[in-house]
């Protein structure tokens, strides 16, 4: 089982594959998701969101705000638009 995953800004999406494991800088606290986990919609603050793919090798973004939703394996970040503007700088 793996969690289908996206990262999109206003823009784009900036990565997008099924992943073994997610982790995200919540406001509350760094979260980590594996697959099965309980439906969760949480706000960003900055920091490094991680992705481990089923396959290849691991990605990390920085993002400076957003959210971050999970619900039913399916992995949904999306950078709000000043976050955005800086992943899209770099990538």
């Amino acid at each position: 089982m793996a969690l289908n995953v996206e990262v999109v800004s206003p823009a784009r999406v900036l990565w997008s594959g099924e992943a073994s494991m997610v982790s995200a800088p919540a406001a509350d606290g760094s979260m980590g998701v594996l697959p099965g986990h309980q439906p969760v919609l949480a706000v960003l603050r900055n920091g490094v969101v991680q992705v481990t793919p089923v396959q290849g090798e691991a990605v990390e973004i920085e993002v400076d705000g957003g959210f971050f939703s999970v619900d039913s394996d399916q992995v949904t970040i999306v950078l709000d638009a000043s976050a955005a503007a800086h992943v899209d700088s770099i990538g």
